[in-house]
């Protein structure tokens, strides 16, 4: 019996450590799925690894609105656009810039000019497991607007296995200024990569060379735009008075330019109608003169000069499509014209008047 307690003891003992040690296993899994740590939970595993992830990217993008930058990893054929270095010998360039950097000559993308700086042992100085950090610097006095930049910027290595380039972005552009003129990524690729034994994994290649590269695209500053408005307190009358009616050209006429919400207008009239009006009906438009696409409310009238009642109809709304403006294709019979018992023809004189009373108003910076 004494023997079957002092068993059980034991294993209530060796049981003690099972479960911190099971605990151990799990928070540590956790973290290294969720971090830098090891080739196996981050960086460039594989193309086919990459390509499930682009599409788990863009497969959000169709669905949510990002609200910080996601950074983007994925492969391309196309070299970069803006500037790339080959060298000849990565272990020379690891041996030779130890901890600090090597910095190309300059370029010029977008009009401003730029460094490429290239970390082979990471800027955050990791003494395990370090990363190569790439950064892009613009140089200030290239900068003669005092704006921020904004910038697209991508980094790419060259893979000689694949054939392709792995590259990294962010999903919106960064901001540089005078105080903070570089943006880069400090934890590109394990630097491990670019030393032997891993050459298999084909960012060196031809008995040691790799390539580094960056696009940069300068997005111009913000200064085109306009402001919309609308005004319903307009009051402008305007009468056009057509003399010598009966002998006008068939086709359209228009009248002197006026003016009505700072910008110039002119009633057009087709005498023997247009469209469906025509040779049936008087064709009226009021239109801008410099083809604005506002929206307007007014009223178009043929006076009676007896006087009876004038013949009026409300526009309202934007131009339409055939004349870019506003009107009616049968706005009054020509038959009411011609009869000159009802007073709209007088003397060989129509009288046509347009009143704006509300009109839109785009102006552009």
């Amino acid at each position: 019996m004494e023997r079957i307690e002092e068993e059980a003891t034991k294993m209530k003992r060796s049981n003690r450590w099972i479960w911190p040690l099971a605990a151990l296993v799990v928070v540590f899994l956790a973290v290294a799925a969720t971090s830098r740590i090891g080739f196996l939970f981050n960086g460039p595993i594989s193309f086919s690894y990459l390509q499930q992830e682009s599409a788990k990217y863009k497969g959000s993008q169709k669905h949510e609105k990002l609200k910080v930058p996601v950074p983007i990893k994925l492969w391309r054929e196309r070299p970069p656009s803006s500037y790339s270095i080959k060298f000849e010998s990565c272990k020379a360039l690891i041996d030779l810039v130890e901890d600090g950097y090597y910095e190309s000559r300059p370029f010029t993308a977008g009009g401003l000019n730029w460094t490429f700086l290239i970390y082979p042992k990471g800027i955050n100085k990791v003494i395990l497991n370090p990363y190569v950090s790439l950064y892009a610097r613009i140089d200030n006095s290239s900068i003669t607007d005092p704006k921020d930049v904004y910038a697209e910027i991508k980094f790419f290595v060259y893979n000689h296995f694949y054939k392709l380039y792995y590259y990294y972005e962010e999903s919106e552009p960064v901001m540089l200024h005078s105080f903070k003129p570089e943006w880069g990524v400090p934890s590109y690729l394990e630097t491990k990569f670019l030393t032997s034994p891993y050459e298999a994994f084909g960012y060196t290649f031809e008995g040691g060379k790799c390539e580094f590269g960056m696009d940069v695209f300068v997005a111009p500053p913000f200064n085109n735009w306009e402001t919309f408005s609308y005004d319903k307190n307009v009051s402008t009358d305007f009468t056009w008075n057509i003399s010598d009616f009966s002998t006008l050209s068939p086709d359209f006429n228009t009248s002197d330019p006026f003016s009505s919400g700072g910008r110039n207008w002119v009633l057009k009239v087709y005498p023997y109608g247009y469209g469906v009006g025509t040779d049936n009906s008087l064709s009226l438009y009021l239109l801008s003169e410099t083809n604005e696409k506002d929206y307007v409310r007014a009223t178009l009238r043929v006076l009676n000069q007896i006087p009876s009642n004038n013949v009026e109809k409300q526009v309202e709304g934007w131009p339409n499509a055939a004349e870019n403006g506003w009107g009616f294709e049968e706005f009054m019979p020509l038959s009411d014209l011609k009869d000159g018992t009802k007073g709209f023809v007088v003397d060989d004189v129509l009288q046509v008047e347009v009143e704006i009373r509300a009109l839109s108003k785009t102006t552009s910076k």
